[in-house]
């Protein structure tokens, strides 16, 4: 996973509440293998005509068609627990998204896929859109070792963040590979306990504590 430390990148406003995960990637495209196409799939039904023409959808306009930040209103992601919704965002080029609240399970799913969800307060989110309004394809910074965002004005925002989620997304470890940071200790115990019990995994020839045999009726 593409560690995630800081990112200054240019912000779109989406100023719809309930944001569900159909509209972010409809389950039509459900069985779709992750990669690139994935960037048509965020937002299809409203950015794309059935034949394939694109709508007037923010992300369809010229400043935003680099978007790498969403500033989004309350419960953005809520809905189905499909872990495509991030896999359309991410690959549309979308790193980070900032709104009031979230769904539980794609919060989840965000931090898992090396995506930054940030929440804010509903007047700090609204004070951020507003000013991505007035001016259009301006930037946004975030910094996740410092927790702040800034907006092109100068206004500084803080957020929190789990730390266990914090220190993945800086090194970029998803659940395997943190996991695998244990891999020592995990043999070390494995071992100790092979030879600690190691009757029970001789095929049967060595000879069985004492006491479990005093428990044997034969």
């Amino acid at each position: 996973m593409q560690p995630f430390t800081t990112l200054t990148a240019v912000a779109a406003p989406l100023d719809a509440a309930d944001i569900d995960t159909n509209q972010l990637s409809p389950t039509q495209f459900s069985k779709l293998p992750r990669g690139p196409r994935y960037a048509q799939v965020l937002f299809h039904e409203h950015r794309f005509h059935a034949n394939g023409a694109e709508k007037d959808h923010i992300l369809n306009r010229p400043p935003y068609r680099s978007a790498g930040i969403l500033v989004a209103d309350r419960n953005f992601g809520c809905g189905s627990s499909r872990e495509h919704a991030v896999w359309a965002l991410y690959e549309f080029g979308i790193r980070s998204v900032i709104a009031p609240s979230f769904g539980d399970i794609f919060i989840t799913n965000c931090y898992k896929n090396g995506l930054l969800p940030v929440a804010l307060g509903d007047a700090e989110a609204a004070a951020l859109r507003r000013a991505l309004h007035d001016v259009p394809g301006s930037s946004i910074a975030i910094d996740l070792q410092a927790q702040t965002v800034a907006d092109g004005a100068g206004h500084l925002y803080r957020f929190e963040i789990p730390a266990v989620r914090r220190k993945c997304l800086l090194e970029g470890l998803d659940d395997i590979a943190r996991t695998d940071q244990y891999l020592a200790q995990f043999e070390a115990y494995e071992a100790a306990y092979c030879e600690r019990y190691r009757w029970t995994h001789a095929g049967g020839s060595a000879a069985q504590p004492e006491s479990l045999n005093k428990g044997i009726i034969g």
